[in-house]
This record gives structure tokens, C-alpha cells and sequence, in this order.
């Protein structure tokens, strides 16, 4: 009997070796989105010099990978002071939204954070990046303008953070490559579907 090999998990760390995933998901964000990204408008170097520092010794980049690919990632990047917090990047491509990606990204990266000994982190986001506003909200972080942009900090030592079962992530992920799955096999079972009834279709005609 062959085995069948149980696929990975679409949410993950990101490798070094993987640097070419991140990048090609960076260059296809839309404008919007890139702009959102990186607080501005940046070009395609900006980009290729960027990804470097996202595989740094106490960087951590989750990702979210379908056919091989990167379509959304949560980056934790180290201070680069002493008196600053590690802060936390975000980025979904368009296509990709509305399905609970961001969320999970968000979930796994803080818990991978308090695993690195992180107490607090800082979130900056562009004014008008209405989804990272409302997952910074909804995991604890108080926004306030400051110098152009929306600024403020996660405590990961507040109750309602740090005290939630350590099952809870791990259900939102199972539940989640559960959906993700059950989707990649339906959409198998009709191509399957599809191709028996050409099949029947030719064999009617001779």
C-alpha cells in the first residue's frame, strides 16, 4: 500500500533559504498595499535590499504558503536599540483577505514572540491600513498618531493576552488548515467530477 503524505501546515516560519518566497510576495502586493506595508511608496530595490533584515539571528517571519507560495507574513524584527521594542509588520495580498489569514498570522507570531521572551512589542501602521488598525485593536494595542502614522504597543503580559489557553492557538490554526484542506479537496473533487463527465460526454459522441 502507498502512503499518502500529509501536507504542512500553510502557516509557518520562513526558512533562510526560502528569501525568494518573501520577496516575490512583497513585489506582487498592489499599490495600496505596498504603500500600506511600508509606510509609503517604495520601488522594487527598496524591496530586494529589504528582505535581508526579515532573516535576522531574533527576526521571526511567519508565513502564509499555498502552492509554494507566500501570500501573507507577520514579521517580528528585533530593536535596533536598546531603549526601543521589537516591532511588528504585516502584510496580506489582496486576493488573500477575508479568510481569516491575518488572524492567525497575528496569533502565531505573538505566541512565537512570548516563546522568545518578548513582554512588550510596538505596532506602527500607515493612517488609512484599516486591517492592521482593527488586528493591532483586536490583540490589545492601543493606536495613537504620531508623526504621520498610527503608533502603540502590545503588552503580551496582559490578562487578556497572555492568560488565553495555549490550545487556543493551536485550535485557530487546526481549524483553519482544517478549512483550508477540506476547500483544496472539493475543488479537487470537482475537477475529478468535471473530467468524467467529459469523459461520458466523448464516449456518448462515438
Amino acid at each position: 500500500m502507498v502512503s499518502k503524505k500529509i501536507p504542512s501546515s500553510p502557516i509557518r516560519i520562513l526558512r533562510h533559504n526560502e528569501l525568494p518566497l518573501l520577496r516575490d510576495h512583497l513585489l506582487r502586493l498592489d499599490p495600496q498595499s505596498r504603500r500600506d506595508r511600508f509606510h509609503g511608496m517604495v520601488n522594487d530595490a527598496f524591496i530586494a535590499n529589504y528582505i535581508a533584515r526579515c532573516f535576522g539571528p531574533k527576526t521571526i517571519t511567519i508565513a502564509y504558503v499555498e502552492s509554494d507560495e507566500v501570500h501573507g507574513v507577520a514579521e517580528l524584527h528585533e530593536p535596533m536599540s536598546d531603549g526601543e521594542l521589537p516591532e511588528l509588520a504585516f502584510s496580506v495580498e489582496a486576493n488573500f483577505r477575508r479568510r481569516g489569514v491575518g488572524s492567525v498570522l497575528f496569533k502565531t507570531l505573538l505566541d512565537e514572540a512570548r516563546r522568545a521572551g518578548y513582554r512588550r512589542l510596538r505596532v506602527t501602521t500607515g493612517a488609512h491600513n484599516d486591517a492592521m488598525r482593527a488586528l493591532a485593536h483586536k490583540f490589545g494595542a492601543h493606536l495613537v498618531f504620531d508623526h504621520g502614522e498610527l503608533a502603540g504597543t502590545i503588552d503580551l503580559t496582559a490578562p487578556s493576552i497572555a492568560e488565553k489557553p495555549a490550545r487556543n492557538l493551536a485550535e485557530a490554526v487546526l481549524a483553519f488548515n482544517r478549512a483550508y484542506w477540506n476547500g483544496v479537496i472539493k475543488m479537487g473533487d470537482a475537477m475529478w467530477a468535471a473530467r468524467d463527465q467529459r469523459v461520458r460526454e466523448d464516449a456518448a459522441i462515438k
